[in-house]
């Protein structure tokens, strides 16, 4: 008998590629895909214990841009697959918890403190801070593995969890605009209403390139040119600061 954990913490392997988990899609492919009329309403944010000390823990270690950046790829995440992807199944609670702990390598706390990538350091938080607040194992390694690969943006090949790929297309959407238009133009705002980007595209673009100088090793940096140096222009940095979708509401 398959491990029911597999699926109800999200680890079900979809395409990593969204070319291909997006390819003659009935719903998201063309010029014209479906955008359910969704407000930010419609998705409440999970209320259990565990997420709430999760969320206090973050509210505390985090800026309030990047609180709400987080917020807001959960409620992006959750309508995106509900429309495109209705038959996928996985608890929301974790997906949150993924969304929440997501860029918690980035606190002043972390980000200039060890020389590990944020998203690597971010990832061992998250597993710890949850497993300490009473979370099951499968749950903790879902959230970490999801964070550990929430930048792999341009990886072909293979599977990534479920939880891993809907982090991945809401955290892109949000950050740079791309697949917006696989929601609704209320959904974002009503999104932004609720948890204002407050210069998001200039704030998370600054922690690029704090992260590239600090480490010009990074993870971060699978986004820039081969051997990327200090002093050079971040390809990252700029299609940050280019996002048009989200321009009027920063």
């Amino acid at each position: 008998m398959a491990d029911p954990n597999i699926a109800f913490y999200g680890f079900t392997p979809v395409a990593r590629d969204p070319e291909i988990l997006f390819a003659n899609h009935p719903t998201a492919s063309g010029d014209n895909p479906k955008q359910d009329l969704f407000i930010a309403e419609d998705f409440p944010l999970p209320n259990s214990t565990l997420a709430n000390d999760v969320k206090t823990f973050v509210k505390k270690e985090l800026d309030e841009q990047t609180f709400n950046h987080s917020n807001r790829v959960y409620i992006y995440g959750v309508a995106l697959a509900k429309t495109h992807f209705p038959h996928w199944s996985y608890d929301l609670e974790t997906y949150y918890l993924a969304c929440l702990l997501h860029d918690i390598g980035t606190a002043d706390k972390y980000l200039s403190t060890t020389k590990l990538s944020f998203e690597f350091k971010g990832a061992i938080i998250a597993r710890d801070l949850i497993l300490q607040s009473g979370g099951v194992e499968d749950q903790a390694d879902s959230v970490c593995d999801a964070i550990v690969r929430h930048q792999d943006i341009f990886v072909q090949g293979g599977n990534i969890t479920m939880i891993g790929q809907v982090l991945q297309l809401a955290t892109i959407l949000d950050n740079v605009g791309l697949r917006a238009n696989l929601i609704h133009p209320r959904l974002i705002e009503t999104t932004t209403a609720a948890f204002p980007r407050k210069g998001w595209s200039e704030h998370f673009a600054r922690v690029v390139e704090s992260e590239l100088r600090l480490k010009p090793w990074c993870h971060t940096s699978t986004f820039e040119t081969p051997n990327w140096k200090e002093g050079m222009k971040s390809n990252f940095a700029s299609d940050v600061r280019k996002n048009s979708v989200m321009k009027s509401f920063d």
